[in-house]
């Protein structure tokens, strides 16, 4: 199991080749150097043994470098030299080419590529899971990149340079120190890393001022960076310990990574010191990338130990208190590790379990994803965190900001977009508003209404009353703590005046993913004593006061509209108004107008309104609906169908307010 990357530490393993060729032992010397991860060194070695390889060795030759530029995270170069080798047809003597091939495609975001190779690839290895994986997370990233989450990802452009930028961590408690790992010029060591070319990795940190800018890193102590690679960090809650790893870097010798741990001394920190998780004479395996729960008592890390999934896996150690030592690591299992590598993880306060893996299926090389907290200390439903935290290459290392429930923090990518080779990107996720407009109208004269009672209930049992204001609104946007209109929710909106009905309406956020603003424009009708009001026609059954039902009207549908006024301003006292056309003498239409208004009344009773809301009044023809309606005029009219629609409009069925301040009777 070799490092997938030095800057990360630790990583995908790589199969060990034999070298058949000894040209002056460039070949040699580039295989022994990239078994030992020196990836830089072996590029020029391999070079070098090309001049004089034959075709078979050639083809062995150029797909190496292109390993080599995989695992120093260049998918470009490495796509040159897999096609070399594909020409120099290595993929006879292994199809992986075709597979890394794809894997480089997909680090580039070219999934039809990265598709086609895929096939190629499971055409000669059928029912290769990492094969078939790779092939089905092309579709997933091609559907997550047409349909990003809402969140904002921007680098942090003052803190990076050209170098290797990475792995972010809290560096104190208030969240306003922040620790990262950097190749940049002014490491600890002056030597150059064979893996990577540039200086070694060392830990930094970099402090925020109160209006959010970060001034200029500085280095740790050497009680914490060496003249090897230092990285993955981690402070605990109480800020007085420091967990970190480091690579060891011993000429032609694997020495794997470890995690070692500081204490605060003062302003400074201890003589590092390393925690003991591998076995015996394991010195070859990799642990790294520790991660505290938030009480410390236990650690959850990336390593190789033998019994894992495959790759790199996350790993469980819990603190002794009387041993004062970490106990036996435990893997933490098929829900959360995969075949590939599971790195780079992170818990947050509320035991959900944050990493970095190219085994679940991913948009290109490492994504991070989240798994849920099912049991004590277990994990599962691993979750793809999707773009644009995602992308086509390598993302990792995530932490979350101090109160922001995990939609602000940071992370590293190696992105096209960055400023060097791995970078700190921050993230946000905008909080979806919804903000509610209500303008209250006459219905009448269409001027606002000021002084308007506005009774917001919404699905989750809040109740909010607000008045309008002398523009007859109200705007519910913010109200200091947190927003009047949540997510997830429906609300009933009532509007409510003296000398005017209520009115109601309805909206809901069920469903919405984005901001949205609802604007409710809400006409309330004028109820004073001389204000007469309409409502849907009631018919009788001729020379009858009985309410008329047939296949062409339901009166009691047209009542039901009264009966559902009165329900909504149960304050009110009404007089239920019956009137006739002029036809007939005046006594009988006012006998006859006074049954239809009390046949009115016995129907709303029976629907459950009190009797004494409401007043019936028949007032035959002695009121004609308006000017130009009355018997003299429509005696005049020329046709008879003329006569017939007036007096159809003075045949009707109205309502007035008589008062608002109605209260029911003890025990009604």
């Amino acid at each position: 199991m070799k490092l997938f990357r030095l800057i990360i530490c630790l990583s995908i393993c790589c199969s060990v080749f034999t070298s058949v060729s000894a040209q002056k032992n460039f070949s040699k010397e580039a295989d022994n150097a990239f078994n030992n991860e020196a990836f830089f060194s072996a590029i020029d070695a391999y070079k070098k043994a090309d001049t004089k390889a034959k075709p078979a060795e050639k083809a062995r030759i150029n797909f190496q470098i292109g390993e080599c530029y995989r695992n120093m995270v260049e998918p470009e170069q490495a796509e040159t030299y897999y096609s070399k080798a594909i020409k120099l047809h290595y993929d006879k003597a292994d199809p992986i080419v075709f597979l890394r091939m794809a894997q480089v495609m997909k680090q580039q975001a070219d999934y039809k590529a990265a598709k086609t190779n895929y096939e190629k690839f499971l055409s000669l290895k059928p029912g290769d899971k990492v094969g078939e994986d790779g092939l089905a997370s092309c579709k997933k990233a091609i559907s997550w990149l047409a349909s990003p989450t809402k969140h904002i990802v921007q680098n942090e452009i003052q803190l990076n340079t050209d170098s290797y930028d990475y792995a972010p961590a809290w560096g104190d408690k208030k969240h306003k120190v922040l620790m990262f790992s950097s190749s940049r010029p002014g490491s600890t060591g002056d030597g150059v890393d064979l893996r990577t070319g540039e200086s070694f990795m060392d830990i930094w940190t970099t402090t925020r001022d109160n209006k959010g800018k970060w001034d200029e890193p500085k280095i740790l102590p050497e009680t914490i960076n060496t003249v090897d690679n230092e990285g993955g960090a981690i402070l605990n809650k109480k800020g007085n310990v420091l967990y970190f790893t480091r690579c060891p870097v011993e000429k032609k010798e694997n020495i794997g990574c470890d995690i070692f741990y500081s204490e605060v001394q003062g302003k400074s920190w201890k003589q590092a010191i390393k925690i003991a998780l591998k076995p015996e004479g394991a010195d070859s395996l990799s642990c790294g990338h520790p991660t505290l729960d938030k009480a410390g008592k236990y650690m959850i890390f990336a390593s190789d130990l033998p019994g894992g999934q495959g790759g790199k896996d996350l790993w469980m150690t819990e603190y002794n208190k009387r041993d004062k030592a970490w106990g036996k690591p435990t893997n933490l299992g098929p829900t959360v590790n995969t075949a590939g590598d599971e790195i780079f993880p992170h818990l947050t306060e509320e035991g959900e379990l944050y990493f970095s893996s190219t085994g679940h299926l991913g948009m290109g090389g490492l994504d991070i994803f989240k798994a849920e907290q099912t049991g004590d200390k277990k994990w599962s439903n691993v979750e793809n965190l999707r773009y644009p935290i995602n992308s086509a290459e390598h993302d990792f290392g995530i932490i979350f900001e101090k109160g922001s429930n995990n939609t602000r923090g940071y992370f590293t990518s190696s992105r096209a977009s960055g400023k060097g080779k791995d970078d700190l990107y921050s993230f946000n996720l905008p909080e979806t508003k919804f903000i509610l407009e209500v303008y209250v109208k006459d219905k009448k004269t269409q001027a606002p209404i000021p002084g308007v009672e506005i009774t917001l209930i919404g699905s989750d049992g809040s109740q909010i009353v607000k008045t309008t204001d002398e523009e007859g609104k109200f705007i519910f946007d913010d109200n200091g703590s947190s927003r009047f209109i949540k997510k997830e929710t429906s609300y009933n909106l009532e509007t409510t005046k003296n000398e005017f009905l209520a009115a109601k309406s309805k909206f809901s956020t069920v469903g919405e993913e984005n901001s949205k603003k609802y604007i409710e424009e809400v006409f309330m009708q004028p109820a004073s004593k001389d204000v007469v009001i309409d409502f849907p026609e009631v018919q009788y059954a001729y020379d009858k006061s009985d309410l008329l039902v047939d296949d062409r009207i339901n009166s009691k549908d047209s009542l039901d509209f009264l009966y559902q006024t009165l329900t909504e301003n149960p304050s009110i006292v009404i007089e239920l108004q019956a009137h006739t056309d002029c036809r007939g003498s005046d006594a009988y239409n006012k006998k006859l107008s006074q049954k239809r208004a009390e046949a009115c009344v016995t129907y709303l009773v029976s629907k459950g309104i009190p009797s004494d809301r409401m007043v019936p009044v028949g007032y035959g023809e002695a009121t004609p609906r308006a000017a130009g309606l009355e018997c003299t005029t429509i005696e005049g009219m020329a046709t008879k169908a003329e006569k017939e629609a007036a007096h159809q409009k003075n045949r009707r069925t109205q309502f007035r307010v008589l008062s608002f301040d109605y209260k029911p009777a003890a025990g009604q």
